[in-house]
């Protein structure tokens, strides 16, 4: 079977097979669809100004300038721990917007060439962290929580890690 087949058909038999399930079980599939659609919601209502927020503070640091700034700031202390300057922009974003960060990365590998050790060091460093703020916006804000406490600083650290690490990764194998 070709790939491309069954790509198409994962989703429809997916949902075939959950429904022949509920109906086996004598479960009310549409009423659970409906329940769990109205869960969403509320979990959307929950988020969504959070979520606002974060990407307008994104939006706002990329079309200021300050994004380029902050990267100018920091690259003594980024050259000295190995991550590239081009890539520096990307690691500032990252945290913040994943969308943010793959245009990013893909404007760094573009200019310069998915073979080069930019591109390998920012293709790899898109893989390597998280989006730091979006999931505590996301997480926090969906249990109410306000207090993030060890929270961010560790996540962030470990962002930091997953810096430095793309870079000796690629160093290492490429």
């Amino acid at each position: 079977m070709d790939i491309s087949v069954f790509s198409k058909l994962i989703v429809p038999a997916i949902i075939v097979f959950v429904c022949i399930y509920g109906l086996v079980k004598k479960c009310d599939v549409w009423n659970a669809f409906l329940d769990g659609a109205v869960s969403g919601v509320k979990i959307l209502y929950k988020i969504l100004p959070s979520l606002v927020a974060l990407l307008t503070a994104v939006y706002m640091l990329r079309a200021s300038g300050a994004l380029d700034l902050l990267s100018h700031l920091l690259s003594p202390v980024t050259g000295f721990l190995g991550i590239p300057a081009e890539c520096l922009s990307l690691g500032i974003l990252r945290p913040f917007s994943g969308s943010a960060a793959l245009a990013l990365g893909t404007d760094v590998i573009k200019e310069f060439g998915p073979d080069s050790e930019i591109g390998r060091i920012a293709a790899v460093m898109l893989g390597s962290a998280e989006t730091t703020f979006y999931t505590i916006a996301v997480y926090f804000g969906a249990l109410k929580l306000n207090k993030t406490r060890y929270a961010i600083p560790a996540a962030l650290i470990a962002d930091l890690a997953g810096y430095v690490g793309s870079v000796i990764a690629v160093k290492l194998f490429f």
